[in-house]
């Protein structure tokens, strides 16, 4: 279901492509019929799986092919090709106007058609009841004699309706340019939240840069809705006071008060111009040149890439590929100090000698079982009920898969595979105890360099949602690669989800005990006890395994994923959407992250 270069797509043949973003892909076609190029985007195949996006797609398509503005990208068709939607537009031969401010200040002659353009722009659809939701340089085009078009409304959201069209609730616009209201996921949204954004760009057209930029997306979504808004003057003197003025009413956090259409922005800030006896004279304030963002920060902000030709961009937070994390040496040296401080000798060796005990336990030794323990979220501190040991005296109604793998084990005790299904079987009836010793017998038949084996036998428990003992023997694969080995990321991402998931079952410190872990991978060996100190009622004990992991780790999205579940259990919910929504947007987070982001905003709806 791929659109390559070449093809012919209904009516139109593929060119070239132009940009790629989250949700789709924008290319360059050829429409013979009518001896004309058009933009094609061509929307992520996975939207063909969702059985009621179809009729979505199209309600939303006819909506948006109506708007008839001159600074608007206009839609002329849509349809789908191997149940893959596109829409097709206008195309656009030019650049973006994040492009031409990373050339350096704007002349008196661009700030007026940018204000122009798109507040007229803005203006026309809010009066249709479309809303933009992702105002930003980088969605306005500029052609090379100097004409502006907005483009991507192809995916705004109908702000009269208040259904949820092309997208869920959790998608959000680009962090250095979203309102503080969109930010914390309110789904009664007006103009006021592209007038914010529209403010943003103004904001750093004049002073020289965005109000708020950090290392992360979190960070930036938190400035917005919390951190006063930097003065323009205290950045740039040369801010004229009545433009300064009108950046704050229009970048307020609270909607209320800002202005009430993009056209009292407009005048406004015309208006401002006028009265410092500098109308419209960009050239009279010194305008820094937008820095170019780092190698890191494109791939934290991949979707925000632009292509030099353009004519629409998709570009909203949908599941990302995923990114490898590396870690320098220094975290070996905060291993060896966070250990000492947040562990101790006592409950090191400890903990060493239940890993002991779990590799040399034998199924036939008859040990004792364990039932998992039941942990009751509500508001407040999580509950947890002790465990209950079921002695080996007391009669086993085994099912008969159970037996069968027995069997299984009897007759070829060297063979892998028998074993790992007897582990599975056992899990599956509910008998994690005698699981755990199997899995004990199978990691010391299996060996220390079964890579392989041991990341097949991984993926068979997650496929039941065995966690803890998916992330033992993901953890046997992941410790071949040492500290700072360069781990493949399907393995780190398996071995992080496997353990953060399974760390909230009590007896997570005795089958992967954490200071092991902390030996490969010191970062989610802390979160994991950060959880599994949660999930049995240390709270503080939790938030203090948590604030570590964020002074080694500041950037880590598994911290903040612990940060949003523990919030959102203990009924904090405006932080945990706050932090969740943060995940969503950060397009670098392992897929498993913004999913399970993703389920807590869900249960908080």
């Amino acid at each position: 279901m791929s659109f390559n270069v070449g093809d012919n797509v209904g009516p139109y043949k593929i060119i070239e492509q132009l940009g790629q973003g989250g949700m789709a892909t924008v290319y360059k076609a050829y429409h013979a019929s009518l001896d004309r190029y058009v933009a094609l985007k061509a929307l992520h195949a996975a939207f063909g799986e969702d059985a009621t996006f179809s009729a979505r797609f199209q309600r939303e398509a006819r909506v948006v092919a109506k708007l008839e503005h001159p600074h608007i990208v206009p839609v002329y068709d849509y349809a789908e090709h191997e149940k893959r939607p596109y829409l097709i537009m206008k195309f656009i031969e030019g650049d973006t106007l994040k492009a031409r401010l990373n050339k350096g200040p704007l002349t008196a002659q661009e700030i007026e058609k940018v204000v122009d353009s798109v507040g007229s722009a803005l203006g026309y659809a809010h009066k249709q009841g479309i809303l933009h939701r992702d105002i930003k340089p980088s969605n306005v085009l500029v052609t090379p004699a100097g004409e502006m078009y907005l483009a991507d409304f192809g995916l705004a959201r109908i702000a009269q309706s208040g259904e949820s069209t092309l997208s869920s609730d959790m998608i959000m616009g680009t962090p250095q340019y979203i309102s503080p209201e969109q930010a914390m996921g309110k789904k009664d949204l007006d103009a006021g939240t592209d007038i914010y954004s529209f403010a943003v760009m103004l904001y750093e057209m004049v002073v020289g840069q965005v109000p708020f930029s950090a290392d992360t997306p979190f960070s930036i979504i938190h400035d917005h809705i919390y951190t006063p808004l930097p003065l323009p003057q205290s950045i740039n003197p040369k801010v004229p006071e009545p433009v300064q003025r009108v950046l704050l009413k229009a970048l307020a956090k609270e909607r209320a008060d800002r202005y009430e259409t993009v056209g009292d922005l407009v005048a406004a800030f015309k208006s401002a111009w006028n009265e410092a006896g500098v109308p419209m004279q960009g050239t009279l304030i010194t305008i820094a040149k937008s820095t170019e963002p780092s190698p890191a920060d494109k791939t934290r902000m991949k979707s925000t890439a632009e292509p030099t030709k353009m004519a629409a961009k998709a570009e909203v937070a949908a599941p990302a590929s995923k990114v490898e994390k590396k870690r320098s040496s220094f975290v070996w040296v905060g291993l060896i100090a966070v250990i000492a401080i947040c562990l101790g000798s006592l409950f090191v060796a400890r903990q060493n000698r239940l890993f002991t005990t779990f590799l040399n336990r034998r199924a036939t030794a008859s040990p004792t079982l364990t039932v998992p323990a039941t942990v009751t979220k509500q508001a407040g501190p999580p509950v947890q009920t002790p465990l209950q040991p079921v002695t080996p005296s007391q009669p086993l109604n085994l099912p008969p898969e159970v037996l069968v793998a027995q069997q299984r084990v009897k007759d070829n005790p060297g063979d892998l595979q028998a074993r790992l299904d007897l582990a599975l079987a056992l899990w599956s009836a509910e008998m994690p105890g005698a699981s755990y010793d199997t899995l004990a017998e199978l990691i010391k038949l299996a060996g220390a360099d079964n890579e392989a084996f041991y990341i097949q036998a991984g993926d068979a428990f997650v496929a039941i949602d065995g966690w803890l003992p998916a992330a033992a023997l993901y953890f046997q694969a992941r410790k071949t690669y040492g500290l700072d080995g360069n781990v493949p990321s399907n393995l780190l991402d398996g071995f992080h989800e496997s353990y953060y998931r399974g760390a909230e079952r009590t007896e997570a410190p005795s089958v992967l005990p954490f200071d092991k872990v902390a030996q490969v991978d010191q970062p989610i060996a802390l979160v994991a006890q950060a959880r599994n100190a949660f999930y049995s009622g240390h709270i503080d004990d939790a938030n203090t395994f948590l604030n570590q992991v964020k002074r080694l780790s500041p950037n880590m999205p598994e911290a903040f994923l612990l940060e949003a579940e523990m919030n959102s259990v203990t009924g904090e919910n405006e932080k945990a959407r706050l932090i969740a929504n943060g995940l969503l947007a950060d397009l670098s987070a392992p897929d498993w992250v913004r999913a399970f982001a993703e389920e807590i905003i869900k249960k908080l709806s």
